[in-house]
């Protein structure tokens, strides 16, 4: 019997609920997805999975954006095969192979053009977090610095480098530094203004000899905070850290675990702003659906002694056969851009479901990598408490860029009337850091619409800095009316839960919708 049929003496549903009671019997209190996602999937295909119970989802979660085709997409299953079918060995270590050998090729083919030309690449144990760590510990042997540069909402993985160098690991060797957003902006003022304020912190902070940060040995960055909230990166910010980093011989570390393969509308979310980073660090989608992480990097950081990163499991075969497919498949099918472009039309339509509910904060993202943050409207303390403070400082007095500030400064040009990545916010579309000020996290809401979803048969994932922030991360090959299937049962469970009567423990109900396009309460 195939391991993924059900005994014939058992119901569906008995055999469904004994596998859901055993895995939380035996498996460790550690386990996230399976308690949010109480399913048992048994088949799947492209956007859909199918449960052992018999229930079908549509997959918004895409195993953490890892699968960029989708479950079990033809040419993947064919590049398996394949491996299988010669006798090739599995298991290599480090030694060449010509299924690695093509890998290679297939991703040197996509790098950005000083990287292709002359990179260095280090195949590591595979998962994101140990590539994260090969990262850093390359460019501390390179510099001789230790200390990190690392951002405010970040998110690096779960080793022990890798979980300091996130926004909420404390002290440490990691000096955190702003990371530029319209609705929760630390400074307060979000857009042009926001982002040079944030590039302006760092340059002082790099430069000034009181700061208490010495020359670090790196800067990592997400071009999108993925389980930060999804909040693209201004693409002139980014130019600015690149430019204060390699003026002051600084390795910029380009974290592109989640963004890569395409997801944001570039193959690699640096293409938006146009910077080369010293390395970058690769997961997820480029193992095809199975586990495999590299890092690409300039040769002239090579300073390694033979043995200086190693991983038992860092020659997986059948990944690199899967993942050369896959990068090959995105393309030459151009799914980056069609990625750009669907994502467009579907964060289009959520903004004009955030016009009808005061409960949704903000609709952000780049490509399909989307988010939706909730609020709790209800709760006016964080806005009396902006409007406050914007009257103590003058109404922002000091605090807006000069008038002939550009993109060197930080800023963020065109395309459109922010430039970032496409699909990124734009001013208006959420209730944005104006006079009011950002309302407060609602993530009882963001598990209530989570919850709902589940429910209408569309999984998604959850982020931010509150857990208040749903996300889609559908597969790049999500055809336009699967895309509206995703938004139409999204949209109903939004309405099932902030409609005016509707009741979430420990939340009040909401009130009527606004009419589209009303300006947000005070």
């Amino acid at each position: 019997m195939a391991l993924t049929q059900l005994p014939p003496t058992v119901s569906p549903a008995a055999a469904y609920d004994g596998i859901l009671r055993r895995q939380s019997s035996r498996e460790s209190a550690a386990r996230t997805y399976a308690r949010s996602l109480p399913i048992v999937p048994v088949r799947a295909r492209g956007l859909t999975i199918e449960g052992a119970d018999g229930r079908r989802y549509l997959d918004c979660l895409s195993g953490a954006g890892s699968l960029a085709l989708g479950h079990n997409h033809p040419v993947v299953l064919e590049a398996i095969r394949s491996v299988l079918d010669s006798g090739a060995p599995l298991h290599v270590l480090d030694l060449a192979t010509p299924v690695k050998d093509a890998f290679t090729d297939e991703l040197f083919a996509t790098l950005p053009r000083g990287l292709a030309a002359s990179g260095r690449i280090q195949f590591c144990s595979p998962a994101g977090t140990d590539a994260v760590e090969a990262a850093f510990k390359l460019v501390r042997i390179a510099t001789g610095r230790d200390g990190l540069l690392a951002f405010t909402g970040a998110y690096h993985g779960m080793t022990e480098g890798a979980l300091a160098a996130s926004g909420g690991a404390p002290g440490g060797r990691v000096t955190r530094l702003p990371f530029p957003q319209d609705y929760r902006c630390p400074f307060g003022v979000g857009g042009e203004s926001g982002a040079r304020l944030a590039a302006r912190w760092t340059e002082s902070l790099l430069d000034d000899p009181k700061s208490g940060v010495r020359p670090p040995a790196g800067m990592i960055v997400e071009p999108v905070q993925g389980e930060g909230g999804v909040l693209p990166a201004p693409s002139g910010w980014l130019r600015r850290m690149r430019e204060l980093t390699a003026e002051r011989s600084i390795p910029l570390i380009a974290d592109e675990v989640q963004t890569g393969v395409g997801r944001t509308g570039a193959f690699w979310a640096v293409g938006h702003s146009g910077i080369e980073p010293d390395v970058m660090v690769l997961s997820k989608a480029i193992g095809g659906s199975l586990p495999l992480a590299v890092i690409v990097y300039r040769e002239t950081l090579d300073a390694w002694q033979p043995g200086d990163h190693a991983g038992t499991f860092r020659g997986n075969q059948l990944a690199m056969a899967a993942g050369a497919a896959t990068l090959r498949y995105v393309r030459e099918n151009g799914l980056a851009g069609r990625a750009a472009a669907l994502g467009g039309r579907m964060l289009d339509r959520l903004r004009r479901l955030a016009a009808e509910y005061d409960c949704i904060g903000e609709v952000r993202g780049a490509g399909l990598m989307i988010g939706i943050e909730f609020v709790a409207p209800e709760d006016g303390a964080g806005s009396a408490a902006r409007a406050e403070w914007l009257a103590a400082a003058g109404d922002g007095a000091g605090l807006t860029a000069r008038p002939e500030a550009g993109p060197e400064s930080g800023g963020v040009p065109a395309p459109g009337a922010r430039g970032g990545p496409a699909g990124s916010a734009q001013p208006g579309t959420g209730r944005g850091p104006g006079a009011d000020g950002p309302l407060p996290a609602s993530p009882a809401r963001a598990v209530a619409v989570q919850q709902e979803c589940l429910r209408r048969g569309l999984i998604v994932e959850l982020g931010g800095r509150h857990s208040c922030v749903v996300r889609l991360l559908p597969p790049l090959t999500i055809t336009d009316e699967q895309a509206e299937a995703v938004l139409d049962r999204l949209a109903d469970a939004v309405a099932a839960v902030c409609r005016p009567g509707s009741r979430i423990p420990g939340i009040p109900a909401p009130s009527t919708p606004k009419e589209a396009g009303a300006a947000s309460p005070a």
